[in-house]
């Protein structure tokens, strides 16, 4: 591999598994609007994308519907659901590994910013980052992938990105890479797969979280 100064880190799927959380805050949004159960495999896929564009597309939520939606999400959210996840096994040994090879960590996710802030801090992990960026609590001002990168570009004064590795789980992680000339390291504990990975032509595979820092110092 080629050397990379900055990791920028996904949240969940990456960093936490927030599975529980997240897909409980939706089945309770879902209910308080009268929406009809969602099975497991469409829930999951609400793991990663900005609500605004989850609802209406894995859900059917109206679009005038969608802040309503988001609202229901945040009761359960802030009240039970940030705490229903646990940082995947490894994780802060690698980011040990890393930041003692004075490597910069970031977070960039597409949560808001005051929820990555909150489970990093209370996980004891929020120590080992230069920066946590995340989105807008209205998921509009700052909320997709792109939006995120170039947040933390900024905060990072960082013009050449060459030195830039992203690691993330899905596809979106691959394609707001891409648009700033950033490389990707899919991982495969996540929520994504192997054949996304491909698909989408992420730069680099790693099945776990210590692989993601033996190829980063390869």
């Amino acid at each position: 591999m080629k050397k990379y100064d900055v990791i920028f880190f996904d949240l969940d799927g990456t960093i936490i598994d927030s599975g529980e959380g997240v897909t409980n805050s939706v089945s309770y949004a879902l209910e308080k609007l009268r929406i009809e159960p969602l099975s497991k495999s469409k829930l999951r896929k609400f793991i990663g994308p900005p609500l605004a564009v989850s609802f209406p597309t894995y859900a059917g939520v109206a679009k005038d519907d969608v802040e309503k939606a988001i609202k229901y999400y945040r009761e359960y959210y802030t009240s039970k659901g940030i705490f229903e996840g646990y940082v995947y096994e490894n994780i802060e040994k690698m980011l040990e590994i890393l930041k003692s090879n004075k490597k910069h960590l970031v977070v960039a996710t597409s949560k808001p910013e005051e929820f990555a802030k909150s489970i990093l801090k209370r996980a004891g992990l929020d120590k080992y980052f230069d920066h946590i960026a995340g989105a807008t609590m209205d998921e509009k001002t700052r909320a997709t992938k792109d939006d995120v990168i170039r947040y933390a570009l900024d905060l990072c004064q960082i013009t050449d990105t060459s030195s830039v590795l992203m690691v993330g789980d899905r596809c979106y992680d691959i394609e707001g890479a891409r648009h700033f000339g950033i490389e990707c390291m899919a991982v495969l504990y996540g929520y994504g797969s192997y054949e996304e990975f491909i698909e989408y032509k992420a730069d680099y595979i790693a099945e776990t979280p210590l692989e993601v820092a033996e190829k980063i110092l390869e």
